[in-house]
């Protein structure tokens, strides 16, 4: 395997400071001093920290569109796609959990042109789940009152994970996509208790 490029190297660490204290509290002398170079020879990789930040947020709008796009498009039950959006969703953020966060948290900190191209590519993305959840309904597998809050319930659960998850845990991605999926469709209620509905 190739080694990473310096370039590259500068990327995974302004990811990971990123990430730790967040894009205004990182200073590009703590990017180049954590990757051992002088604050100007980072200027020969890059023109500006905002440039790392779109780097990193552009690449994981990227990897987001690319994991859910295959998804979507193929023949699979809608209630399939689901959990396999889902998965796919689990998978970026577990491979890359340093730029997840940031893509999560420091992505409006851009300069305003740069924040119109990646929420375009976040409308994109969620066209993606509305699309697989719409068709869910329109076969008649899925009954919903709103497919927005569903898919804001799905992602804003599946967002927290780079709080909890570890690589090394018990669960894969799939496993938690699984559980998730399950939550969704079967409820926690259990159908066979009965409930006192007195006052």
């Amino acid at each position: 395997m190739a080694r990473p490029s310096q370039r590259e190297q500068i990327l995974v660490e302004a990811s990971r400071l990123f990430s730790k204290k967040g894009y205004h509290a990182t200073t590009i002398r703590e990017i180049a001093q954590n990757r051992g170079i002088l604050s100007g020879s980072l200027y020969a990789h890059i023109s500006s920290k905002e440039d790392l930040l779109f780097e990193i947020v552009d690449d994981g709008a990227d990897a987001f569109l690319s994991a859910i796009a295959s998804v979507s498009q193929s023949d699979r039950p809608p209630i399939d796609k689901l959990r396999m959006a889902l998965c796919a969703h689990i998978q970026v953020i577990a491979e890359r959990m340093d730029a997840a966060t940031v893509f999560f948290h420091e992505w409006e900190a851009l300069s305003e042109e740069r924040r119109r191209l990646i929420q375009a590519k976040r409308d994109k993305y969620e066209a993606h789940w509305n699309a697989i959840l719409e068709e869910g309904m329109a076969d008649g597998s899925m009954s919903m009152a709103d497919p927005k809050f569903v898919r804001l319930m799905l992602l804003s659960v599946a967002n927290w994970l780079y709080h909890w998850y570890r690589p090394s845990g018990p669960l894969a991605p799939e496993e938690i996509a699984d559980r998730f999926i399950q939550i969704l469709v079967n409820g926690i209620e259990n159908p066979g208790k009965e409930r006192d509905l007195r006052a």
